[in-house]
């Protein structure tokens, strides 16, 4: 009996579903303590790790201590000779079973312990050499609907071979649910990406990247995408579309769930992170570490989770088919406290004088933004569009009218904000009643039209743009306190902003395709929930 101890869980899946007779652990969730019991009749021992001795040290020196013979390799695809020289037994044995490893795959792991049996304990049983498998590959799926934007979901090879993919199929599924055509890829790396992988991907209007930035380097010696001979952030750029992180989290989907921050600091790191260095757009959680009865763990996908990552993307393959004038864009004004002369407020921006900007440029490159009827655009004057967002009901409720609620064109009405408020889980329309009472509320609702009421929105929009400040979140004596309240719920108004922004134009909304945020950062990050690693609630 072979010991396997491999901080790689595909390796563990690899060699359960081999032909040969192992014992698997991880060192990762392995402590000294445990190593008597799992060292018990063994006859070979492989230790393969990630981060050289000092990431398990006392493991290695109780497994060396021990009367067997012992294999030590490093974790990454090429040989750590720093770890081999650890091992008990002759080098090229040393050098062959990280050949094996390396490769992967249950048939590999078969022939391992074959090989290892063979060399060491000579019982004659014959093996097969080292079996190459491909780098990169396309994950067989039945036929998908065509003409569709396509959205490829690029993973490591390491889980192809193991047959770990069950989380691929899951996002696949939802990409094609949402009405796109899903393009699975493996690869074992993208430091060096191969032009076939390239020429593959170059399919795709969106890429969908669960491998990491810098091709599984550890945190504490990466740098920005890694360095310029490991990583080549160009390559995938030149593509010119999308590329958005899917998260799959060391953690199980329970941790996950239980916790305020949402990621640890290790997801945080290498999920977001460093992803971010490389210009990629961070999505959301869908994929979890989960164990199993026999302590090995697979990655388990959660279905809400996939369809929300799955919207996002094919969301952004879309874009790609429409045509610029028919794009509904939200240019989104920060007002931070909620005071009118707070409007688009920043740090070394004149953000008036940059929103007519924006929305010129906009206008040039064939945006449908009404012609002249944003105010301030066509003179280039700044002043003149905030001046217009304040007297569309600007949100300051120190100078706020009846007439300028009264007079506002973007509201909803009471009847369809129910509707949207209706379909929200349980404990969000509990909390958010507790605090501001039953649909529609108070705040910034105009009975003036409809005795039911209608909520106003700080907001101008011509043809496919609409120009806003953000809703609130401070009010009452202490405002700035309130916008930072980690556990205070949005009011009825802050949700029916947001939902009448997203909803299509068919369910009563405007249906926006992006929101571009200008000036200081939002008030987004200080509603409640996690805060990485976003769930549905």
């Amino acid at each position: 009996m072979i010991v396997l101890l491999s901080t790689s869980d595909t390796d563990l899946l690899s060699a359960r579903a081999s032909a040969g007779d192992y014992r698997l652990a991880n060192p990762a969730r392995t402590g000294v303590e445990d190593l008597p019991a799992l060292l018990d009749g063994a006859e070979i021992v492989i230790v393969r790790i990630l981060g050289g001795r000092r990431a398990w040290e006392d493991g290695l020196n109780a497994v060396l201590a021990a009367a067997v013979p012992v294999v030590v390799l490093g974790g990454e695809q090429a040989p750590d000779a720093e770890l081999m020289e650890l091992s008990t037994v002759p080098g090229g044995l040393v050098a062959e079973a990280h050949a094996y490893l390396a490769h992967g795959g249950p048939d590999n792991l078969t022939s391992l312990h074959r090989f290892l049996s063979d060399a060491i304990l000579l019982t004659g049983l014959g093996f097969e050499p080292p079996s190459a498998t491909p780098t990169w590959g396309v994950l067989e799926r039945r036929a998908a609907p065509s003409p569709a934007p396509t959205v490829a979901v690029l993973y490591y090879r390491a889980h192809h071979v193991a047959g770990n993919t069950a989380f691929v199929h899951t996002l696949a599924d939802a990409i094609e649910a949402a009405g796109a055509r899903a393009l699975p890829v493996f690869c074992s790396s993208l430091r060096t990406a191969e032009p076939g992988l390239l020429d593959t991907l170059r399919q795709a209007d969106a890429l969908v990247v669960t491998v990491l930035a810098a091709g599984g380097s550890l945190p504490a010696t990466v740098g920005a995408g890694g360095s310029d001979d490991e990583w080549d952030v160009g390559a995938l750029a030149a593509l010119d579309v999308p590329i958005l992180q899917g998260l799959c989290l060391t953690s199980s989907r329970e941790q996950w769930a239980g916790s305020a921050e949402g990621l640890s600091p290790l997801d945080a790191a290498t999920q977001v992170a460093i992803p971010e260095f490389d210009g990629r757009l961070i999505t959301v959680p869908f994929s979890f570490k989960q164990v199993g009865p026999d302590g090995l763990s697979a990655y388990v996908a959660d279905p809400e989770r996939a369809a929300r990552v799955a919207g996002i993307a094919v969301k952004h393959a879309r874009l790609r088919h429409l045509a610029p004038a028919q794009r509904r864009i939200v240019v989104m004004l920060s007002a931070y406290p909620t005071k009118h002369s707070r409007i688009g407020n920043a740090v070394g921006l004149d953000t008036p004088a940059s929103t007519v900007a924006l929305l010129a440029a906009l206008r040039d490159a064939g945006y449908d933004i009404g012609g002249d009827e944003l105010p301030g655009v066509a003179a280039q004057d700044g002043d003149a569009l905030i001046h217009a967002l304040i007297a569309a009901g600007g949100q300051d409720e120190d100078w706020l009218t009846g007439e300028q609620l009264a007079d506002n064109p973007v509201r909803i009405a009471a009847e369809d904000y129910r509707r949207w408020f209706a379909a929200l889980p349980d404990d969000l329309r509990a909390g958010v009643e507790q605090h501001w009472g039953p649909p529609p509320g108070e705040l910034f609702v105009d009975r003036s039209r409809d005795a039911d009421g209608e909520i106003v929105l700080a907001a101008l929009r011509a043809g496919n743009v609409v120009v806003m400040v953000q809703p609130p979140r401070g009010f009452g004596d202490n405002p700035i306190a309130i916008y930072h309240d980690p556990d205070l719920p949005p009011t009825h108004h802050y949700l029916a902003a947001y939902r009448w922004l997203a909803a299509s134009p068919e369910q009563g909304g405007f249906g926006a395709d992006a929101v571009v945020h200008v000036g200081k950062h939002g008030n987004l990050e200080w509603l409640p929930g996690k805060t990485l690693g976003m769930g549905e609630v």
